[in-house]
């Protein structure tokens, strides 16, 4: 087996700079979670010293149990003007307590003239002191030298007497960074060679990384270039959000140096979430997904019609270049009811559900996801729906109340205040009528509370359930106010998390479906299913 690598996310800080990529600090936390999951050995939770949201991250993510992955904060060398242990961007990396930290320092000599305004020696100085000072106050501690590659070609002796600075600080990693991403694949051999003779002949060993962004839309290819030129931490992030153009994207790199370079890695063994935790990022983050993405789009394994189709029938690897379960994506014939049978047998073994590759009832539930999939439905961030549909379509449905109906009143009076929601709502619940009233803030919010009054008498358990997050999406735009919506409702009780989805034109009606979903799954789960 090859050298073990650490893979290295920056979704939760780099991706957040992508254009429309906005992420609460629960998101961050679900995420964070997810990606521990998948096995990423560091995640970069943000930068402490630059805004309120990422120190209160830090402050919450210590409160989760972690599995494997280790929390790493970001920030740069100090200022200047600034005495080391009085730099507020140093002492707030200090104040996150991660187990790791990643700084930043000049690599380029025009950023530290131009940009910082310093001199040469000055930004050496900075990057050893700062370094040096973080160093004492962490276990693992890595240095981002930006702008690596275009500084090496435009200055190679202060490019590399940088990095030197590094490790005389205590770097344990060097993570030489691609910053504009405008290095390309044929320059990365040469430059890390360069690197490596240089620190070996100086006695140095120490682990180098790689930090591509893809504006020249080569940053996977370089990273996969340098680790096999000898970096051994890979950094990226999920779907390759980041700035500009984008991340080295971890949901190529990953299968690449796992399935066809041989590397080993903690995420290599959990390849099969790879394409759930894609999907899942998306969502958290109201995104469409990419579905012509490489390993984890929709289309990556789809398969229209011809000679491909039956050439793929008789052995798929005449038209794939890896077997899509292992990435856990699925083989689709776009003509045919074969698609997504293995998907649903595996999310039924996860359920606990008792369903076999040969019943009919297998094939029911296929053309019926099929069916919501085209209205609009996705699952991948809400699994109790899912459940649900299931239980559903195999007879195991439970309903612990009907509704006879629901009404929301809008009451505005005065220009410059807020309107005032009332819902109203009948449900029959066991043998009895319930006919209840709440307000609220917002009509949906009006409408939760509504239900929940109603329930709680006959449902006590419900009492401790709570609306974590509630998320809309636009699916037809081009049909203006009259477009069909997507509801994605995240809901916890004291144990657990779980998501539920809605589609109507109508986004009050989405919003009940995924209420409704939501109760259901709860009363389920309190029930052992």
């Amino acid at each position: 087996m090859a050298q073990q690598l650490t893979i290295y996310d920056t979704t939760l800080r780099d991706g957040t700079q992508s254009e429309n990529f906005n992420l609460s600090v629960e998101d961050k936390i679900r995420i964070a979670l997810k990606l521990d999951e998948l096995g990423i050995d560091y995640i970069e939770g943000g930068w402490p010293g630059s805004n309120p949201k990422d120190v209160e991250f830090f402050k919450k993510i210590k409160g989760q149990n972690l599995k494997h992955a280790r929390i790493t904060a970001f920030g740069s060398t100090r200022l200047f003007a600034n005495r080391t242990e009085a730099d507020p961007n140093l002492l707030a990396l200090v104040e996150a307590a991660t187990p790791g930290i990643t700084i930043f320092g000049k690599t380029w000599d025009i950023h530290v003239t131009d940009a910082l305004r310093i001199g040469l020696e000055d930004n050496l100085l900075i990057i050893v002191e700062s370094l040096a000072f973080l160093r004492k106050h962490v276990k693992h501690l890595f240095y981002d030298a930006e702008h690596f590659f275009d500084g090496f070609k435009a200055n190679r002796e202060y490019a590399l007497a940088t990095i030197d600075k590094a490790v005389e600080g205590g770097a344990d990693c060097l993570a030489l960074c691609d910053t504009n991403g405008g290095t390309l694949p044929t320059e990365i051999p040469a430059i890390m060679t360069a690197v490596k003779e240089h620190l070996a002949g100086k006695g140095v060993a120490i682990d180098l990384g790689i930090h591509a962004h893809n504006d020249t839309e080569t940053a996977v290819a370089n990273s996969l270039v340098a680790v096999n030129n000898g970096a051994v931490q890979v950094q990226g992030t999920i779907n390759g959000f980041g700035e500009r153009c984008g991340n080295a994207n971890l949901t190529s790199i990953i299968p690449a140096l796992g399935l066809k370079m041989g590397f080993d890695f903690t995420a290599r063994a959990n390849m099969t979430a790879l394409r759930e935790t894609s999907r899942y990022v998306t969502e958290i983050a109201n995104l469409p997904h990419n579905k012509y993405q490489p390993y984890v789009g929709q289309s990556a394994f789809a398969h229209k019609g011809g000679i491909h189709v039956s050439a793929v029938q008789r052995n798929p690897v005449t038209y794939e270049h890896v077997e899509p379960e292992k990435v856990g994506n699925v083989r689709r014939i776009l003509i045919s009811d074969l698609a997504g049978k293995s998907n649903v047998l595996h999310k039924a073994k996860k359920f606990g559900l008792d369903l076999d590759g040969k019943d009919p009832v297998l094939t029911a539930i296929v053309k019926n996801l099929k069916e919501l999939e085209n209205q609009g439905f996705q699952y991948e961030g809400a699994e109790a729906s899912f459940e649900l549909l299931m239980r559903k379509a195999m007879g195991n449905e439970r309903k612990f109340f009907d509704l006879q109906s629901f009404r929301i009143l809008s009451q505005k009076t005065k220009s410059g205040e807020h309107p005032l929601e009332e819902a109203t709502i009948r449900l029959q619940v066991r043998d009895e009528m319930v006919h209840t009233a709440a307000l609220g803030d917002g009509p949906v919010n009006a409408l939760d509370k509504a239900l929940r009054k109603a329930l709680t008498r006959f449902y006590p358990q419900l009492a401790e359930m709570e609306l974590a997050d509630y998320k809309v999406r636009v699916l037809t735009s081009e049909h203006g106010t009259g477009a069909r919506v997507r509801v994605l409702v995240e809901s916890r009780d004291k144990t657990s998390r779980w998501g539920t989805v809605g589609v109507s034109h109508d986004i009050l009606e989405a919003s009940w479906q995924a209420l409704v979903d939501s109760i259901t799954y709860k009363l389920l789960k309190d029930e052992g299913k």
